[in-house]
């Protein structure tokens, strides 16, 4: 068998190379608005090999202050799924004093989805909203969650919002856009909890490291 790398953070680093590489030789116009928002979609790209993320990102002014100020202060992340929750870093967040929760297995959240006929991801949303202190949802799979979060008519610290697919996807993330809350959005069909917790860890990761003794 031929000779391969196998060093995961040396993977991780090539990786990136490669995808700036690309970038410059196939995009060479394209320009980063800045480095946070260089990390994510980078980030994403190496998630999904796909570079259609270079055009489907959307970030509200500020965003990504709002969530490292969010995160500082000790919020709570709520996700739409077990696999974002699983995802997201959270040895790195659990040092800026957050955490993060997904109610959607949660038995109350099964008993309100069966008694109000909604989704288990609405039921979760509603559950985390009953909830004190600060929140940033993080949702990746459901769009019922995120037009469950936008009829509640609350300002979370921020919104995550990249559910995938072709029953209302697209639609529940536009309306996020055009909401006014501080946010991240992908346009279109295209998202998924994979990319969802990637946004987390490249904020997180750009974030200076602290470890509590």
């Amino acid at each position: 068998m031929s000779d391969y790398i196998r060093q995961p953070q040396q993977i991780e680093r090539n990786s990136f190379d490669i995808i700036s590489q690309l970038i410059f030789e196939s995009w060479p116009d394209y320009r980063f608005v800045d480095a946070d928002q260089e990390a994510v979609i980078k980030r994403v790209i190496h998630t999904t090999a796909d570079f259609d993320w270079l055009d489907i990102l959307y970030f509200s002014p500020d965003i990504f202050r709002h969530i490292s100020d969010g995160i500082l202060r000790g919020c709570t992340l709520y996700t739409d799924t077990t696999m974002a929750l699983s995802g997201i870093n959270k040895t790195r967040l659990a040092q800026y004093g957050s955490k993060c929760r997904c109610y959607v297995s949660d038995p109350r959240a099964i008993q309100m989805a069966k008694a109000q006929q909604i989704t288990r991801s609405m039921a979760a949303v509603d559950l985390a909203l009953q909830e004190a202190g600060e929140k940033i949802f993080v949702f990746g799979n459901a769009p019922t969650a995120l037009f469950r979060l936008m009829e509640h008519q609350v300002a979370p610290i921020a919104v995550v919002g990249v559910p995938v697919g072709f029953v209302g996807a697209e639609e529940s993330k536009n309306v996020l856009i055009n909401s006014g809350l501080n946010c991240i959005a992908a346009k279109g069909r295209k998202g998924g909890s994979n990319i969802a917790a990637a946004i987390i860890n490249a904020i997180l990761y750009r974030m200076p490291e602290v470890r509590h003794e």
